[in-house]
């Protein structure tokens, strides 16, 4: 296995695991749900923690499929060179980041912005070398 599908691996199992958060979220804040639930969902205020949580999740969600696409294009052309490894590192270790300061809150000098956009240069990266290379 190449280091980028490697690191494809570890971010679609973080991105599988940050609906974990959520989750406890909504069963802390409201309890388990029950048959009525199911019909009308709960209106109780969430905790600011959740909802971020939520939108990290999403956010991790729309990001994986153009990152997944170019690495898998990465693969079947028989690209990796130190610059896709050096790009799909840093968007794995960029992604994870952007979560855990997502889901915080930690806002210091706009953490998250930074770090959303760390990954997705990484992922432009990525994109060119393959291009650049195939």
């Amino acid at each position: 296995m190449t280091t980028e599908l490697r690191y494809l691996l570890f971010t679609a199992l973080l991105t599988g695991c940050l609906w974990i958060p959520v989750v406890i979220g909504y069963v802390s804040s409201r309890g388990a749900l029950k048959p009525e639930d199911y019909r009308v969902a709960p209106t109780s205020p969430l905790p600011a923690w959740v909802n971020r949580a939520n939108r990290a999740h999403i956010n991790a969600v729309e990001s994986l499929a153009p990152f997944a696409a170019a690495v898998l294009v990465a693969h079947a052309a028989g690209v990796s060179t130190s610059v896709t490894v050096a790009a799909a590192t840093v968007y794995f270790w960029a992604r994870l980041a952007h979560a855990i300061v997502h889901i915080t809150g930690f806002a210091v000098a706009r953490a998250r912005t930074v770090l959303f956009t760390v990954g997705w240069g990484a992922f432009v990266t990525l994109a060119i070398e393959v291009v650049r290379a195939a």
